[in-house]
Formats: C-alpha cells, structure tokens, sequence
C-alpha cells in the first residue's frame, strides 16, 4: 500500500517551510525520516528556485548586446540566491544542526549553480548578440543535470510537466510523475499549491519522491501564455496558458 503526504507551499518563488504538513495516514504510520526527506526535498526546491529566479530578473542584462562582462559568476548568483531563499524560509540553505544528507544535497546544489554559471560565461557575456538563450528553464536544467553528477546516486531533481506542455524530451515525466500529475496535481478539487509525495521507487531503486507544482504567473506568459501556437522568443510555440494554470512541477527523488 502506498503512503503519501501531502505538503501546501506558499507563493511562486518561495517554498515557506514552517508550512503546517497534513498526513494522508495516520501519524504513527510516517517514519521520521519520511519527514526529514520531505523538508530536505523541500529545500532543494527552494533553493533552485531562488536561483532561478535570480536568472529570470537578470534577463534584461543577460541579453544586453552592449554589455560584455556582465558579473553574473556563480558566487554573485548564490549570494543573491541566498537572499531570497532566507526571506522565503526563515535560514540560510546551510546553517548549523543541519540534516547531514541535507548539507551534502544542498551543497551538491550549490555546486552545480557555480558549475553552471562558470561554463556558460561564454555565452552570458558575448558581444553584440541581443538574445542567448540563458532562460530560467534553460539555466535550471543545466543545473540539475550538473546535481546528478555529483550527488546522483543519492538524490535528483528535475523539472517536468504535463507532457504536453513540455518543450525538451529530457524533461519529459516518467511513468510515475505523468500518472500523479494527471490523476492528482491537475484535479481539480487538488488544493493549489499542495506537494505530493510519497514512498515508491525510481529506476528500480528505492525512493522517496516529492513533486513540487509550480504555476505560470505573469512573467512566464510572455513564452507561455496565448495565443496559443505563436511563436515566442525562445523559438517554441506558446502554449496558451492562462496565470495560475499548472505549467511545471519540481521532481525530487531521495534514494533509501
């Protein structure tokens, strides 16, 4: 029998952790550290969306022909990523009396921010080109995929969506997510904001998985929203998302 908890998150860019956890089962039945991976998956989550965020209010700058180095290294983003993170949560992403496995994922992750804002320099700080492609989406892939290499047999996230919203093949959702997201994140008596997870497995291996959806808000309508099938800067098609609408979902999947 499967068991799941279910978790409501605040507001777009922020995951509050003080947040009250509701349990589908009876209290006696969820193991403590069932709800020490919930807060830790919960927390890499926060911390990529902080800093993505951080990619998406840089836009402007990043695609600034006229600017050539624009001091967007690794370190600058975490540093204005850990702000936003502290005012959502209350902490730094690391502080003290931490979760061991969680100060390791969570500096695996600010890691592969550092990775990933130090290779692709090139591109953020090349001369008379106007557009670069370094969208959040962009930028959050690359950073999860720099995590798994080096924490992937104990954890990975990644960022999916209901398949037909989902424009790279490698975000595609497995199995697993395409069934929770259908049958639950995109019922609609599903509380908005709520996580899902739940004790199940990831490539024949053990897992706790936590899915974290997220909604388009103003900013992303402009790639995402209507009319529907017009082509938008990036090259893809829109949409047709309306604000509020599920648009993406954080997967996180912490190994046993």
């Amino acid at each position: 029998m499967r068991q799941h908890l279910f978790r409501r998150l605040g507001s777009f860019l922020s995951i509050p952790l003080a947040a009250s956890l509701a349990m589908s089962t009876a209290p006696s039945m969820v193991r403590a550290d069932e709800a020490v991976h919930m807060e830790t998956a919960l927390r890499l989550a926060s911390l990529l969306r902080s800093a993505r965020s951080v990619i998406a209010s840089e836009q402007a700058l990043i695609n600034d022909p006229a600017i050539g180095d624009k001091g967007l290294t690794g370190d600058h983003v975490l540093e204005l990523a850990t702000k936003a993170y502290l005012e959502a949560n209350g902490t730094e992403p690391l502080h003290d009396g931490q979760d061991p496995l969680e100060a390791r994922l969570i500096e695996a992750q600010m890691q592969a921010i550092r990775t990933v804002m130090a290779d692709n320099q090139a591109t953020i700080n090349a001369d008379g080109i106007a557009f670069k492609g370094f969208v959040p989406a962009v930028f959050g892939r690359l950073v999860n995929e720099s995590f798994a290499s080096f924490v992937g047999t104990e954890a990975q996230v990644k960022v999916t969506a209901p398949p037909d919203l989902v424009r790279n093949r490698k975000a595609m959702p497995d199995e697993w997510e395409t069934k929770i997201i259908a049958d639950d994140l995109m019922s609609p008596d599903w509380p908005k904001g709520q996580v899902y997870a739940e004790l199940t497995e990831l490539g024949g291996k053990p897992a706790y998985r936590v899915l974290v959806p997220e909604y388009y808000g103003t900013g992303c309508l402009s790639c995402h929203g209507e009319p529907k099938g017009e082509i938008d800067i990036t090259g893809y098609p829109k949409e047709g998302g309306r604000e509020g609408d599920l648009g993406g979902v954080i997967s996180i999947s912490i190994f046993r």
